[in-house]
């Protein structure tokens, strides 16, 4: 193959300048990109301090909360300087009241022992001495001296304080021996008391039981059949609040859609004056527009701080965050999609003579529908998970519930069955707004199929 001359490889950079000579922001963009998203990352990390947010941030807590979530535990207390040795158990304890769960044993010599995990982890104690049994070991603990005191080496699994002794027994719960009592925590997997609370008359009944009891059973309350008993115990369920969530969860969808739809009515009218192919006024055009970027740039969760405080906490104070919020956001996609529109269609429909109200009817209507019926359905099905998070502001809905469940810090398998509420919510509102999307889309193509057909 011949060697190319020096006049033939410049005419061909002549008749190809944008592949030999290419801007410097084509040649080096990439390599700058990249440059610019380190350095971007690097004052990240020196902005937030995220070295030291990490190195203070108290990981230790993580599997305790993550527990706690799917698990519940019982904190018996019994009390060494009484008389006889009782396990008091707190007022709200999941056991009910006078509780004597098969766990807890009282031996012949008047000691006691409880089994937090089977007889692999346990701890048996009387007024003067306690003996923790875990990982293969058993330790005893003297308690006649005032103090609780460890004779031999103390294994890592026990901390020895000056006037406690901590065994951590992992998931299966905790052993805390004094000189004057012994605490146990003792885990369970699963939620307590989930179908019915202690005050109930099924609490403590199998499943088979209370079956038994609704079927053919006596009536457990007089005058009223123990179906609709055990209805409203589970509704009323003092522990759990199955009525109270379920109604504010109704709440949050309410308000969502309705938001949304009221939304959609105001800005579908608005948006045909912000078009400018419709609307040839340039200044109804800008400030409509201005009006649809201002109350889109006043996020939903300050509109609900501030309808809160105008009418007060409740799902009206949601219900009007999502409706000002939408009226910006579907207003501009909907003044967007009739400003992208086919002009032949509208022309044709013109030229009949037909008045401008017929020419937006069958001219352009057609086209922006399915647009606008798709924008808002993502939009409803977006509002749907917005309405929880101002719900915590106290907008209403279960987001409210949510913040109170989290805010005591103790009750995060409360807070673990309101998110999967949530989780199911919003799964089955997003598969009803694909499917409709989906079928809207359809619908389009069989008709503009139909329609060249025809043609």
């Amino acid at each position: 193959m011949a060697a190319m001359t020096a006049d033939e490889i410049q005419s061909i950079e002549k008749r190809f300048p944008q592949v030999f000579h290419r801007p410097f922001y084509k040649r080096f963009g990439p390599l700058l990109l990249l440059g610019g998203t380190f350095l971007y990352l690097l004052y990240a990390l020196w902005f937030f301090n995220l070295p030291q947010v990490m190195r203070e941030s108290h990981w230790e807590r993580l599997p305790l909360f993550l527990t706690q979530w799917i698990s519940y535990d019982v904190q018996p207390i019994f009390r060494l300087d009484e008389p006889q040795i009782t396990a008091k158990y707190p007022r709200f304890s999941a056991l009910g009241e006078d509780p004597h769960p098969d766990w807890q044993k009282t031996n012949a010599d008047g000691s006691v022992t409880i089994l937090i995990d089977g007889a692999a982890k346990s701890v048996t104690f009387d007024k003067t001495q306690a003996t923790i049994i875990a990982n293969g070991e058993a330790v005893p603990v003297s308690l006649g001296t005032g103090k609780p005191l460890i004779s031999g080496p103390v294994p890592d699994w026990i901390t020895a304080h000056e006037d406690e002794v901590v065994a951590d027994m992992g998931f299966a719960g905790e052993v805390r021996v004094a000189a004057d009592r012994v605490k146990i925590r003792k885990r369970f997997l699963g939620w307590a008391n989930f179908v019915f609370d202690t005050r109930s008359p099924f609490f403590g009944k199998s499943a088979s039981e209370v079956a038994s009891l609704i079927v053919s059973g006596p009536e457990l309350k007089p005058g009223t059949s123990n179906l609709v008993l055990a209805g409203d115990n589970i509704w009323n369920n003092a522990q759990w609040q199955h009525g109270d969530v379920w109604t504010k969860l109704l709440q949050t969808i309410v308000m969502a859609f309705l938001g949304t739809m009221l939304g959609g009515i105001v800005a579908f009218p608005l948006a045909f004056f912000a078009a400018r192919n419709i609307t040839p006024s340039r200044l109804v055009n800008q400030v409509l527009k201005r009006f649809f970027d201002f109350m889109r740039s006043i996020d939903m969760l300050i509109w609900a701080l501030f309808f809160t405080r105008a009418f007060g906490p409740g799902p009206l104070a949601g219900s009007a965050a999502i409706f000002f919020t939408e009226i910006g956001t579907l207003g501009k996609t909907y003044s967007e999609a009739l400003e992208n529109i086919d002009d032949k269609p509208p022309e044709g429909v013109i030229s009949t003579g037909a008045n401008g109200l017929l020419v937006q009817r069958y001219g352009v209507l057609p086209e922006v529908v399915p647009v606008f019926i798709s924008q808002t359905l993502y939009q409803w099905e977006s509002n749907t998970r917005g309405a929880t998070i101002i719900g915590a502001v106290g907008a209403g809905g279960i987001g409210l519930k949510l913040w109170e469940a989290m805010r005591t810090n103790s009750n995060w398998a409360n807070v673990f069955y309101m998110v999967l509420l949530i989780l199911v919510v919003v799964f089955i509102f997003d598969n009803i707004s694909n499917f409709l999307r989906r079928r809207l889309s359809q619908t389009i193509h069989d008709y503009n199929r139909i329609q060249a057909e025809q043609r």
